[in-house]
């Protein structure tokens, strides 16, 4: 295995880490010198798994979320899932999809809006695909500016 295809490993990996979303790993990819175009297949590959996974999932990592914060003493909803239910009704699923990448996190968009009552596949799909676009947006200009670092 190459030095690029650990490279590509690893922006696969980071990207299905939630905080991290293809967003942020896409242009960190191109600027040490990763093909821009297998760079955004590989984060958003990464990305999508895990946004499928919350989005089919997402009551069950609500009601485990919630019983983990409870024994802690917390109340049950964290700020974070509150802002996600928060944009979810000011927004809608399409505001969801559009801007949970940038604002809340793909997973966490994905889980807020099944939970808000949207179905896990319609979710997955859209969110998945609004983040490819924000990745391939981001590629693009982090790509034309043409900076390398290494």
């Amino acid at each position: 295995m190459n030095l690029e295809q650990l490279g590509l490993l690893g922006i696969f990996i980071a990207g299905a880490i939630p905080w991290f979303e293809a967003i942020a790993v896409v242009p960190a990819g191109i600027l040490f010198g990763l093909d821009p175009v297998l760079t955004v297949l590989a984060a958003v590959s990464g990305n999508a798994i895990t946004i499928f996974l919350f989005a089919y999932a997402g009551a069950s990592i609500r009601q485990w979320l919630i019983r983990r914060r409870e024994a802690k003493g917390k109340s049950g909803d964290s700020p974070k899932y509150q802002k996600a239910i928060a944009a979810f009704d000011k927004y809608g699923i399409w505001g969801m999809a559009a801007l949970g990448p940038v604002l809340i996190g793909t997973q966490f968009a994905a889980a807020a809006s099944v939970a808000a009552g949207v179905k896990p596949l319609r979710v997955s799909l859209l969110i998945t695909l609004s983040m490819a676009i924000w990745s391939v947006v981001l590629a693009v200009v982090v790509a034309s500016l043409g900076v390398k670092i290494g």
